[in-house]
């Protein structure tokens, strides 16, 4: 148990990557694992994980990042854009009740129907209008982020989140509306300079008393 506060403690946001050090396929595959098993309302699952690992990708997607962002993506080993859909349709909902049946998840008759039917509950409960739909959306999106940020510092890897950018831009460099999708935040994933001031700060929190009410 110590492990696991010994990373959150050791996890800081990386402000200048070393541009020259990547990280290895094997371990972007456990993240790649750790991003697709990230947990969302109803395993709605409304994301998709838009990946830059060239230079020609990452200078493509410059300008529409904030210019004191810039040097934090350009040179960052990786960068993960995550984009949440547009809308649910019911075709999706369908493939994601079906992917649940071949992996076995309905050991008994009527399990597939009333999981379908959860399912679909939610997303209407969720969709009296496209903003509503969208904040929904992009609570999951951000489960799916801290997965990411923690289960990097476990293994060494530095990170960092990104608002700091125009949406509606980035869309337009990826076509990102004619696909379904939008951008709703971003990670930058690499090992630290050794001119990262941050790196050599403390991490400051507020107190526990501060933070927690146990009842």
């Amino acid at each position: 148990m110590k492990f696991v506060a010994e990373i959150s403690e050791n996890r800081y946001t990386c402000k200048a990557y070393d541009p020259h050090k990547k990280i290895p396929k094997e371990a972007m595959e456990h993240l790649y694992s750790v991003l697709r098993n990230s947990p969302s309302s109803v395993n709605s699952q409304p994301w998709h994980f838009l990946v830059l690992e060239s230079d020609e990708a990452k200078e493509r997607v410059l300008p529409a990042i904030f210019e004191f962002n810039q040097p934090r993506v350009k040179d960052a080993s990786h960068v993960v854009i995550f984009l949440a859909r547009n809308e649910m349709p019911r075709s999706y909902l369908t493939k994601i009740v079906d992917q649940e049946e071949s992996d076995q998840r309905f050991p008994e008759e009527g399990m597939k129907e009333a999981n379908d039917k959860g399912r679909q509950y939610f997303v209407d409960l969720n969709s009296d209008s496209a903003e509503m739909l969208h904040q929904w959306q992009d609570r999951q999106v951000y489960i799916a982020l801290g997965n990411l940020l923690f289960a990097a510092a476990a293994i060494e890897i530095d990170s960092t989140p990104i608002e700091g950018f125009d949406p509606k831009k980035l869309d337009e460099i990826f076509n990102l509306k004619e696909k379904g999708f939008r951008s709703v935040v971003i990670a930058s994933l690499g090992y630290r300079s050794p001119d990262d001031f941050n790196a050599k700060l403390p991490k400051s929190r507020l107190p526990f008393k501060e933070l927690f009410t146990i009842l």
